[in-house]
């Protein structure tokens, strides 16, 4: 029996946040009306099938390429790299992998490439409504800790909102230093004093970490009077 996984990815063109792969095995006959190329769904159409999708797919997996690995390899190698480990989470190993748009390089799985693959296969389109869902998800969190750039809005991607954003506070550890727009607006210690932003910018490094570690950030400098404020 050949169990075919499709692949796809969500943020490859942001200038925040890391990139997003998804990895999807159906069942021959899944039942899963409307599925389609997520970027032509709305987010409420988006939420409703992943809820199907996780219902229905005989497994998922998701992988990502954080910041640091896009600026060090390049975003097309990262994404790549994303693909590879949502295919290695998972739980049931496919006999092959269908990818939009390029093959991987990686044939520990064979896989082959398809352009314009979520919305022509089943299982691509699904990747693809799970990696944006998810990725979407990611960055509304980011939004807490950053409310000032609009990422819950505009998920990352160089929006006027976001661009203005970046010229006035200056971009952060989430973007992607290799885009142009960020490095020509990132952030000296000089800019820093002279803003005052130290302090600021060490509370959202802080949320940050705590992030990374599951913890649930809902906002900095929240007031609560007469007691005062919790950074």
């Amino acid at each position: 029996m050949d169990i075919i996984a499709g692949v796809d990815e969500a943020g490859r063109g942001p200038l925040a946040g890391p990139v997003v792969a998804a990895a999807v095995i159906l069942p021959e006959i899944h039942g899963i009306e409307g599925l389609r190329d997520s970027k032509k769904l709305s987010p409420k159409q988006r939420e409703i099938l992943f809820g199907k999708i996780k219902n229905k797919a005989s497994s998922i997996g998701i992988g990502q390429s954080s910041v640091k690995r896009i600026d060090e390899i390049n975003i097309r190698n990262a994404t790549f790299m994303a693909m590879e480990r949502a295919l290695s989470y998972l739980t049931i190993k496919p006999n092959s992998a269908l990818i939009d748009g390029e093959t991987l390089p990686d044939q520990t799985i064979p896989n082959t490439g398809i352009i314009g693959g979520d919305d022509k296969v089943d299982s691509i389109k699904a990747a693809s409504i799970v990696a944006k869902v998810y990725r979407d998800n990611l960055m509304i969190k980011y939004s807490k800790i950053f409310p000032e750039y609009g990422l819950d809005k505009h998920k990352g991607y160089g929006t006027t909102r976001h661009m203005e954003a970046l010229k006035e506070y200056k971009a952060t550890p989430i973007h992607r230093r290799s885009f142009r727009p960020v490095r020509d607006n990132f952030p000296t210690l000089t800019w820093l004093d002279h803003k005052n932003r130290v302090g600021w910018l060490g509370e959202k490094i802080a949320a940050l970490y705590l992030m990374d570690r599951d913890i649930i950030i809902e906002g900095l400098n929240q007031y609560f009077p007469p007691y005062g404020e919790i950074d």
